[in-house]
């Protein structure tokens, strides 16, 4: 329902009171449903934005300034792609496909290429000052921020609306519009001094989640909306400002209308604008998991919650939960016609013989400003309550704490580790009951909100409230749990609201539950404990600060440890922890030898202890501060390379009678084992864990080293952390806990011995806040280098101070000090042309008489001279000019170049060709023999061992052998071809040099054994032509942008950024595959726009040539085997994948079943493997198999979204991809074990390469290629081509073909 009265449609009646709206709610479980946005419509007020796919509104005036950041804005405009911005936008191209941040103002419900062309929905906005809308924003606001926004009250609130909208397609006469139509609103609510914006999507609202940019063209490729806040740029700087982002990948687009941070799926409220200092964008903090946030602050730095609606839900799989949600079971929810007509009766009846005045701090009466928390949930280990009042709509009657809702299980979900679940511990003295006194003040002093004009409690325990108008579609407020009835009363108009509770849990009767070192405090829903100033806790368990603490327990296991079963029970742990330096030591005895000298890398079985008791950074808080003496400790450590798996269970059972802390240890799976001897050693590191409403994750890798002597070998292992413990909630205190803590282990100790039998760890601890690192200086960016002038020199940086000069081309020196470089004193351009020397360049003109570029000229034909008498002629009109002494060539009579040419000044000779070009190496001396010039006979090689044994056998097989018989095969330059076959048969094996078969390289029939060139290619190549430029020296990458290839040169393995440019121009082409050969020197590309594959060599004035222009719909990956001279390729269009030799011929597919959408491709020559990927949607894949396609297999199915890139390394034998879907680049053996995850933030990568020890990779948010450190997992540079678009497929070029190691 859209609320449009004037297209027939009915307009939305006036919100309900506050109490009233909040008792409904409270009972509802379901989604926002498309009547409950707030009312739009042109009869309303609102502006309809013209049809179009990159419409923008004219500016709207804003009555009042609203505050976006810490700036103010009078004006605002609304755009076709679910943009709001205080300034004009920019052309489409320029935004709706890039990643945040934008570089202009942006406040974005759902960034996207949207299209409403044609019909196809309406974008509407208006400003408004309605009671009836400001009332509601307002109720919204101080429900999700109910400190912060307690007393909001807005005076002006904007709504833009996009109704039934599509996202933009190509046009095409075989295809309809798809019908799949989004709905979501956005409101910008402000007074005069803060901004709050709510972004609404309602059920089914959501039916399309990204767009496919306007450049992809038949490449299937889609980008997920993006929703948040930018900032935009901040200054005449171009600085980067603050931004922060909700959505990253399409799954998280879907879960916008199933989750929310308000407490109201599909509802989300944001701070955004304030006179108070507001470093950045802060969501609600009631509802979800995002309360347990603390956005960044500085420039240029980003937050993200994106994290926070990753995962694939299903009702057993709840990545959100209310922050107090336990085993609470919920009443029936009417579905919104059965609420909307108008005359229902809603009775809630609590039936109890306790105090029946209405629920203290939990619901406003009807004007309040709902500045109070919303209510707690009733704790299913807390007072029960009587059977509440049928529901007369349901068939059977049920209690009032059931419903058709999801059953938790007792489990709740951590949003910091999205999929782990922790149990949910139960509450102590939870309640819905007042307290009998005034409500407690925080513990800094600031009272508790207060109810205001409460309504009298009538006899029997009722709370009576005036006549008010039922509601239709009321928006939600809240979801926090509330056990209520429903009844419908059609006849009534009264709305009677009956409420009372059990006893909730006081100080007075429970104080014993407490510490004896700690205090109790009542607040409106239990009481808390908390330990005294001189003792740290939680308040139930509490430990003097400053003395050393003991622990001890049991430890338990049943291992395997390699291949050899261990177990052991009841082995005794001791700890001894010093408080005051974070020192903490533990000692297990009695575990049998393998297991202990396996468990040595497994530091986190002590690490526990230590943060526990961390030294304690100033406002921070170590662990036992969090749990006390009653929690679970689990652990998950995958070890690699081998993937052995443990799983670690550490039991805390509280204090005994000395203060001691008892822990039980269990230890459960596989260890990789380490020999007797080896030492363990753990570098100190640095750990983050983060923290949720009674739990705390963390998630890290660590490297270990095990030595012995000389022996030094480096393992890893990935641990996933999960400690569960029970938090009192009742106190605001767990809304100071830090969502995210870093422990310092500054020293790290794990020894054990056969003589004392004991497993001994020690850590030293720090718990603080995250540290954020700035980045070194660099020397070549700050201007501290002492370098030529950029013009001249180029400043390159090797990390930290380090930096090197070197002089651009065209310019001679040691980088500190360039000359320009005289070209024409080096004969770079045609005799028959005039050289002019520039700073760092040259240039040349053909002489008069010739036509040409400069660097080749041939002589005009008209003037009837041939090239020797045109030069000869050119050469004696320059003899006057003041020029280093000019050789005049010698003619014969025919006009033709002498084979021998002398200097006439300086005596040298030399030999040219017909061209009257230098022959290289005939260049002699003055007063020495001149060459001998002119034809020559041609010097017949000697035949090889090859050549002679092949005409050996073949004279003994009488010319023509049999197809059984052998031959040896020679290549062109009589050298062993590397792989031998029996004639024609399927038989063949390797061989080396001299003819020899390598051992086990002989094949069965079908097989091709991989064989690897014995001999190196030559390094001696022939002089180039002076008209010809060779191709540059070194490393470089090439890279396709739509109708180019690119070049972008490496120093090492940085990207010199600086001398990149455009190597191939293609017009009508889209490049997206591309790959190289290193023997030939060409590069090989697919092109989707012409259906063609085509390759050119790397050389100036290349022409390029097709050798596949048929039987092609979307050529996308392609890969080149410079060893056996073949290319692979895949076809989405034909969901095919084929090869063919390298000029075309001998094509066939391999594969063309069990495919969707085959996009990247990667050959490992050396092992005779062929890997692709499939980014089917529905089950995406990486596959492999052998070059001829035999042995197809999945090598990775599990854990991957769109794996775009793929990307083998012969140096390492990894075979790696980059998947746009999870964002991740990982990494696994060539047999699919060992994966692990190199980088987990990538953006929107397409295509990869690696070289050396980095990973190159395309990506079309940045456009642009980003440079991922293999080891450290680190972006170390970015290049964004000054020609902004997509970029699709790369390569490595190498200067020599790469043979790895087998």
């Amino acid at each position: 329902m859209r609320g449009d009265r004037a297209d027939g449609r009915p307009a939305l009646p006036p919100p309900p009171p506050p109490l009233l709206l909040l008792l409904l709610l409270l009972s509802r479980a379901t989604a926002l449903h498309p009547g409950e946005l707030f009312p739009y419509g042109q009869s309303l007020g609102d502006q309809l934005l013209q049809e179009g796919d990159d419409e923008s509104s004219a500016a709207v005036k804003l009555a009042l300034p609203l505050r976006f950041y810490e700036a103010q804005f009078s004006e605002l405009y609304v755009v076709t792609n679910g943009i709001i911005s205080t300034q004009d936008f920019p052309r489409e191209t320029q935004y709706v496909d890039d990643d945040f941040p934008t570089d202009f103002p942006a406040i974005a419900p759902f960034l996207a290429d949207i299209d409403t062309s044609h019909g196809r929905g309406r974008v509407l906005y208006r400003e408004d000052t309605s009671p009836a809308v400001l009332g509601l924003a307002a109720r919204y606001v101080r429900a999700g921020f109910p400190r912060s926004g307690a007393h909001f009250t807005p005076t002006h609130a904007f709504l833009a609306t996009w109704e039934q909208v599509g996202a933009y397609e190509e046009a095409t006469r075989w295809a309809p519009p798809s019908g799949e139509l989004n709905t979501f609103q956005a409101v910008l609510a402000s007074d005069k001094s803060d901004t709050y914006a709510l972004f609404l999507y309602p059920a089914n609202g959501l039916q399309f989640f990204g767009t496919r940019p306007k450049e992809s063209y038949n490449v299937q490729l889609e980008l997920p909306a993006r929703v948040g806040f930018c900032r935009g740029e901040v200054d005449d700087l171009k600085r980067e400002g603050p931004y922060f982002s909700l959505t990253s990948t399409e799954q998280s687009v879907k879960n916008l209308y199933q989750h929310s941070n308000l407490g109201i799926p599909g509802v989300w409220a944001f701070h955004i604008g304030s006179t108070s200092p507001l470093d950045n964008v802060r969501p609600a903090t009631v509802g979800g998991d995002l309360s347990k946030a603390n956005p960044s602050a500085p420039l240029g730095h980003s937050f993200s919650r994106a994290a926070a609606l990753e995962g694939d839900y299903t009702e057993d799989n709840l990545d959100y939960y209310d922050e107090n949600e336990e085993d609470v079971e919920y009443p029936h929810a009417a579905e919104p016609e059965e609420a909307s007509n108008g005359h229902s009766t809603v009775n809630v009846s609590f039936h109890s013989k306790a105090d029946s005045r209405p629920l203290g701090g939990a619901i406003s009466p009807p004007d309040s400003d709902l500045a109070s928390p919303l209510p707690r949930p009733t704790s299913r280990d807390g007072p029960e309550t009587d059977s509440a009042t049928l529901n007369p709509q349901t068939k059977e009657g049920r209690p009032q704490g059931e419903i058709d809702a999801p059953d938790f299980k007792g489990r709740v979900e951590s949003s910091e580790q999205p999929g782990t679940t922790v149990p949910a511990p139960p509450e102590t003295g939870d309640s819905l009951d007042p307290s009998q006194q005034a409500p407690p003040p925080y513990p800094d002093g600031r009272a508790q909100p207060a109810d205001r004009d409460v309504p009298p409690a009538h006899p029997g325990g009722e709370a009576v409230l005036a006549n008010y108008p039922g509601p239709d579609h009321a928006p939600p407020l809240g979801r926090r749990r509330q056990v209520v009835g429903v009844e419908d009363d059609i006849s009534s108009n009264t709305e009677v609201f009956m409420y009372n509770a059990a006893n909730k849990e006081t100080c007075e009767h429970n104080h014993e539950r407490c510490s004896r070192h700690a205090f109790c405090t009542d607040y409106a829903t239990g009481f808390c404990c908390h330990c005294q100033s001189s003792f740290y806790g939680n308040g139930k368990h509490c430990l003097p600060k400053g003395t050393p603490h003991r622990v001890n327990g049991k430890v338990s296991g049943h291992l395997r440890v390699g291949h050899t079963p261990v177990h052991f029970t009841d082995a005794d742990l001791h700890a001894y922890v010093v408080g005051d330096d974070g020192r903490a030591y533990l000692a297990i005895g009695h575990i049998p030898q393998p297991a202990a000298q396996a468990l040595l890398p497994l530091t986190p079985i002590g690490g526990l202890f230590g943060w526990l008791f961390a030294l304690e950074k100033p406002g921070w808080e170590n662990g036992f501060s969090l749990t006390g003496a009653t929690f679970i400790h689990d652990m998950e450590v995958t070890f690699y390379p081998g993937e052995e798996r443990v799983r670690i269970t550490q039991t805390a059972e509280g204090l005994d009678p000395e203060n001691y802390l008892s822990i039980q240890t269990n230890i459960q799976g596989q260890v990789p084992y380490i020999p007797a001897n080896f030492t363990a050693h753990i570098a100190p590191y640095k750990e983050l864990y983060h923290y949720s409403d009674s739990a705390v994750t963390s998630t890290s890798s660590r490297a270990y080293s095990l030595t012995l002597g000389a022996i030094n070998q480096t393992r890893s292992y990935r641990i996933h952390q999960n400690i569960t413990y029970q938090a009192c909630r009742h106190g605001p205190r767990h809304w100071t806990i830090p969502t995210t803590q870093q422990l310092n282990v500054d020293r790290v100790f794990a020894l054990y011995t056969d003589e004392e039998k004991v497993l001994r760890f020690a850590v030293t601890n720090q718990i603080g806040p995250v540290e954020v690192i700035a980045p070194p200086p660099n020397p070549c960016e700050d201007g501290r280098h002492n370098c030529a002038p950029a013009s001249q020199a180029q400043c390159i940086h090797h990390g930290g101070s380090s930096f090197s000069c070197a002089c651009l081309p065209g310019y001679a020196g040691d980088g500190h000090q360039c000359t320009d470089v005289d070209e024409c004193s080096e004969n770079r351009c045609h005799p028959s042309a005039t050289c002019s020397n520039t700073p760092g360049s040259f240039s040349c003109r053909c002489q008069p008489g010739y036509h040409g570029d400069g660097f080749q000229c041939t002589p005009d034909p008209t003037s009837g001279l041939r090239p020797c008498e045109h030069q000869q002629r050119d050469a004696q009109a320059q003899r006057t000019h003041p020029v280093a002494q000019l050789h005049i060539p010698q003619c014969d009579e025919q006009g033709h170049f002498l084979p021998l040419q002398c200097h006439g000044s300086t005596g040298f000779c030399w030999c040219v060709d017909p061209d009257g070009q230098e022959v290289p190496g005939t260049r002699t001396p003055p007063g020495s023999i001149p060459p001998r010039c002119g034809p020559q006979e041609p010097t017949q090689r000697p035949r090889t061992v090859c050549e002679r044994w092949r005409e050996s056998l073949l004279e003994h097989y009488g010319g023509t052998p049999r197809d059984d018989q052998y031959v040896p095969q020679c290549d062109d330059l009589g050298y062993f071809v590397p792989m031998q076959c029996h004639g024609k048969s399927d038989f063949c094996w390797c061989v080396d040099q001299d003819g020899r078969e390598v051992p086990g390289t002989r094949s069965q029939p079908g097989i091709t054994p991989a064989c690897i060139p014995t001999l190196a290619p030559p390094t001696a190549r022939p002089t180039p032509r002076p008209d010809v430029t060779p191709p540059p020296v070194g490393t470089f990458l090439l890279y396709a942008q739509g109708q180019q290839i690119g070049h972008l040169p490496l120093n090492g393995t940085r990207l010199q950024k600086d001398t990149a440019k455009t190597l191939l121009s293609l017009h009508g082409s889209i490049v997206v595959g591309i790959d190289y050969d290193c023997r030939e020197r060409m590069v090989y590309w697919t092109d989707v726009a012409g259906r063609t594959i085509s390759r050119a060599r790397l050389e100036s004035g290349a022409e390029p040539e097709t050798i596949i222009n048929s039987g092609l719909i979307s050529p996308e990956g392609l890969a080149i085997d410079h060893f056996r001279r073949t290319m692979y390729w895949t076809d989405s269009g034909l969901d095919k994948i084929e090869r063919a030799r390298l000029d075309g011929s001998e094509r066939r597919a391999l594969f063309h079943t069990d495919l969707v959408n085959p996009r990247a491709i990667a050959v490992d020559p050396i092992r005779g493997n062929l890997y692709w990927t499939d980014w089917n949607r529905e089950a995406p894949k990486i596959e492999s198999s052998s070059l001829d396609g035999e042995n197809r297999r999945i090598l990775v199915n599990k854990d991957i979204g769109l794996p775009n890139g793929l990307t083998f390394d012969p140096f390492s034998k990894l075979l790696c991809w980059a998947d746009a879907g999870t964002k991740k680049l990982e990494c696994t053996l060539p047999d699919g074990t060992g994966r692990r995850v190199i980088q987990n933030n990538l953006n929107y990568p397409f295509s990869i390469v690696s070289y050396a020890d980095h990973f190159y990779h395309t990506d079309w948010r940045r456009d642009g290629v980003i440079s991922v450190n293999r080891d450290s997992g680190q972006f170390t540079d970015e290049y964004l081509p000054e020609q902004r678009s997509h970029l699709y497929g790369i390569t490595a070029v190498y200067p020599y073909c790469p043979t790895g190691r087998k």
